[in-house]
């Protein structure tokens, strides 16, 4: 929980995506790690955001387009993850990770100056898009919207974040979702989240003590020392998932 949360503040992603990878690794079904991984995260993404906050690495004009199309997307995917199995979609994930790493690692390189700010049409479906991702697979709203974002010309910290700042709402919605199709009877398997009560306890405590350090980290590092730890990172998650594809 402490490192998976130390990545996930500083470089905007990777909490979910390497929790809920360990959890999965040990036999978790996809839905109760999605669910057990969000619950975890109830704490750490507040404390997350509000160190971003506290360092004004928030644009909060992304911010107001980002949140309620990342809701959208993760509300639906929660639905569709008590329903069927997630890993359909994990293909799909590794092959854009690939991608977007590459490209980061080329922007970089080419040192490309960041854009003032992104269109509305190309934010709210990215935020959809990772909002869905998010729930289904556990994690993934920060692969899939921060590299998006980076990748098409955002600046690595204001990216980073409104992104972390964004995905404490998103949390909340999806953990709403849960319950919701908990008690509406349409997760036929939650009662399996009993079991894995020490494994949520482990994320939140070591979480929230790494998150105040994320937004100072992101503040201090220069832009294009994020743009190659994020790069590497997204690319080091390709190959991670699809070895595990294959």
């Amino acid at each position: 929980g402490f490192l998976a949360q130390i990545v996930d503040g500083a470089l905007g992603m990777a909490y979910g995506v390497v929790s809920s990878s360990v959890l999965l690794s040990f036999g978790v079904p996809p839905a109760a790690a999605s669910a057990s991984v969000h619950a975890a995260e109830l704490f750490t993404t507040a404390a997350s955001a509000g160190s971003h906050v506290w360092h004004k690495n928030v644009n909060w004009r992304l911010f107001r387009i980002l949140a309620p199309a990342g809701i959208l997307g993760g509300v639906a995917g929660t639905y569709l993850v008590t329903s069927i199995d997630g890993a359909i979609l994990r293909p799909y994930v590794a092959g854009y990770l690939g991608l977007m790493g590459v490209y980061i690692l080329y922007r970089a390189y080419r040192s490309a100056r960041p854009v003032e700010s992104h269109r509305a049409g190309v934010v709210a479906p990215l935020g959809l898009i990772g909002g869905f991702a998010d729930a289904v697979g556990g994690g993934g709203w920060g692969p899939v919207v921060t590299t998006g974002l980076i990748g098409s010309g955002g600046a690595p910290r204001e990216t980073i974040g409104t992104v972390n700042t964004v995905e404490f709402f998103l949390t909340v919605a999806v953990s709403i979702a849960f319950v919701v199709a908990l008690f509406t009877g349409h997760w036929e398997e939650a009662g399996e989240l009993t079991h894995y009560a020490w494994a949520v306890a482990g994320l939140i405590l070591g979480g929230v003590v790494a998150a105040p350090l994320a937004g100072y980290v992101t503040k201090i590092l220069p832009q294009r020392v994020l743009m190659l730890l994020v790069g590497g990172l997204v690319s080091l998650l390709a190959v991670y998932q699809t070895a595990r594809l294959l």
